[in-house]
């Protein structure tokens, strides 16, 4: 087991647990996500290694960037760029990979949830495309990997009203894959990993990568277009209010400025 200040790794039984340790809404920036990459791949040449369940510490499952602190409150296009670039290697690992969220999986955090291969969650999980309500365009490969789960226009409902879509309807919407009891979100994605687990790993690695094709190729051009468009979009009036608004706990108001 490895253990420093934001990440948890450890393997037990074929399945390794990847715990991102920023409670309760575990933002995160470049460096975590970097070490989340760095650690997955990793796990990908150890033979103990089957599955890989993406978890985190406290009461949310991730709420993505912190505009209100570290490199996103000065620099967004340069944190962006940086962060945007660890996040592709993620699309890069060969184990399949399950998300464990409790709570919310917000803008970036939904990103990173829907980079795994399964969502586990429970009625109380909520999964928000919010960028709308912050002035600025989607990012972390959503414009790729929301509608290869959900459809073209479930994700753009998502994505234009930026609403809360809790964990039934995300099961019905095929963004989660099992809704699990109160409290036992991490036990149930524990309790995928083992199935998969138990099935002939080189058969299952070669099946994965056949399903998934080039989608590590496509996030890397999404990412490209999303930055782009962000750039763009954080000049203007109405991201500033958007991103003041939030974390002032407010209602934005917009003026297509």
């Amino acid at each position: 087991m490895r253990v420093n200040p934001d990440l948890k790794v450890s393997v037990e039984d074929h399945v390794a647990v990847l715990e991102m340790r920023r409670p309760p809404a575990n933002h995160f920036d470049e460096s975590l996500i970097g070490r989340l990459a760095d650690a997955a791949l990793e796990l990908d040449e150890d033979r103990a290694c089957r599955v890989i369940v993406l978890a985190s510490q406290g009461r949310h499952f991730c709420a993505g960037a912190d505009f209100g602190s570290g490199d996103f409150a000065t620099d967004h296009v340069d944190a962006a760029d940086r962060l945007y670039r660890s996040a592709a290697r993620l699309f890069d690992v060969r184990t399949p990979m399950i998300a464990a969220v409790q709570g919310s999986a917000v803008g970036g955090g939904l990103g990173l949830a829907c980079a795994a291969d399964f969502r586990v969650a429970e009625e109380s999980t909520r999964f928000v495309a919010n960028f709308a309500k912050l002035g600025f365009h989607q990012g972390f490969g959503l414009s790729v990997t929301l509608p290869e789960l959900i459809g073209r226009q479930a994700a753009t409902g998502m994505l234009l009203t930026g609403r809360r879509v809790g964990g039934a309807e995300a099961v019905h919407l095929g963004l989660a894959d099992r809704l699990a009891e109160p409290g036992l979100v991490r036990q149930t994605a524990h309790d995928l990993a083992r199935e998969i687990a138990a099935g002939a790993p080189l058969a299952i690695r070669s099946m994965r990568a056949t399903l998934r094709g080039d989608l590590a190729l496509r996030v890397r051009d999404a990412l490209a277009h999303e930055l782009a468009e962000q750039k763009v979009l954080w000049s203007t009036a109405d991201s500033a209010e958007g991103i003041a608004a939030s974390l002032e706990r407010r209602p934005p108001v917009f003026r297509g400025e």
